[in-house]
């Protein structure tokens, strides 16, 4: 296969996967965590009756096989490294550990093995509980490139436990259109309580950055450097700021309402325009959280498992770093540039998303609210 026929192939495949991934992603938007829809399609495929309807219709797919497939698609072709031929580099990966006294069902192993291509390891949770946490922990962080370190606790498994299903994900982009570093002053960054921190911001001429105005709010596109010529896919960073200072709650509601926005922008009104003065601030945090609260609120329980979820990021100006992780355990078209021109200062509180545009797909979301606190 010729390279032009390589990339055709590959453009299908990514077009093929942007309707699926795109309903994901509007659940993603709620849970502020992508990876953890890998989580709930495994949940789905392992469970039966009322549990893998609740996900197939939450996550709007069709059937479980139709989550199975958008998984594999996920990892076998949107998150393939590309570090050779310059682009970010990229490591996702799923594991299993599943309690050695348990029957395994070859199909279902097939299925770890094919679709989600996981790591499959039988373990001692009944005498060794501590031992196999530690060694999904190390499992993460070498996964993570050090990133992220004891995504579960300890305790956290004990002898009722069966099964623990893991995915990691790192991200290592640098910027198409770097800042420099000598440009960079301290602001003001104004927080929701009204109150101001002084903090680092980058910034740089805006030629090449594309810019989207809503009503309301404003979208920024970073693209990551790539290697167009030998792939497909393109890496970006959007930023969404909203128009007033306090205004991010609004702006979260407005998205989360817009079926379809994280996969096609046009699905509402807006407009391509140029940049005046363009100011992001650096920023670097990390999050956890225990996902089955959340995915309660949103109708879904799933019984006699704990989901749990770390992530990081680090933005500065000549790209960013991120990774993220998580587990559940169980128990027993183009337009025309507008002549008019907008300022894009980052001085309060926004949404970020890291994306493949070709697919759709949403890699890692989160909202910054103070850049000051690391």
């Amino acid at each position: 296969m010729d390279q032009e026929e390589s990339l055709e192939k590959q453009y299908e495949i990514l077009k093929d996967l942007e309707e699926s991934v795109g309903n994901q992603n509007d659940i993603a938007l709620r849970l502020t965590q992508p990876l953890i829809n890998v989580i709930l399609s495994f949940i789905a495929a392992r469970s039966s009756g009322a549990t893998a309807d609740q996900i197939v219709s939450l996550l709007r797919a069709s059937s479980t096989d139709e989550l199975n497939a958008v998984s594999s698609g996920i990892v076998t072709n949107v998150l393939a490294d590309s570090t050779a031929i310059g682009g970010p580099t990229i490591s996702a990966a799923n594991g299993v550990w599943i309690d050695k006294s348990l029957p395994v069902d070859p199909s279902f192993k097939d299925l770890l093995l094919n679709s989600y291509k996981a790591a499959f390891n039988q373990v001692d949770f009944r005498t060794k509980a501590d031992e196999v946490t530690k060694e999904v922990n190390s499992w993460v962080e070498e996964q993570t490139k050090g990133l992220i370190t004891n995504l579960l606790p300890p305790n956290s498994a004990s002898a009722l436990t069966d099964l623990i299903f893991a995915n990691a994900l790192f991200f290592n982009g640098k910027w198409d259109n770097q800042f420099d570093p000598s440009l960079t002053k301290d602001s003001d960054f104004h927080l929701l309580d009204g109150t101001k921190v002084r903090v680092p911001f980058m910034t740089c001429n805006s030629f090449g950055f594309h810019l989207d105005v809503f009503e309301g709010f404003k979208v920024l596109d970073l693209e990551y450097r790539g290697a167009s010529l030998v792939d497909c896919r393109i890496f970006s960073m959007q930023i969404y700021l909203p128009d007033e200072k306090d205004g991010l709650p609004a702006m979260l509601e407005t998205l989360a309402s817009t079926r379809g926005f994280l996969k096609d922008n046009k699905v509402l009104p807006s407009h391509r325009a140029g940049i005046k003065e363009l100011k992001i601030p650096r920023f670097k945090f990390d999050f956890d959280f225990e996902a089955s609260e959340a995915l309660k609120a949103l109708g879904l329980e799933v019984p006699l498992s704990t989901i749990v979820h770390k992530s990081c990021i680090e933005v500065d100006e000549v790209g960013s770093k991120a990774a993220a992780a998580a587990a559940v355990m169980y128990i027993g078209g183009c337009r025309g540039p507008s002549p008019k021109k907008y300022d894009f200062v980052a001085d309060h509180p926004f949404l970020f998303l890291v994306k493949e545009n070709r697919s759709g797909l949403a890699l890692f979301l989160g909202q910054v609210m103070d850049p000051s606190i690391h």
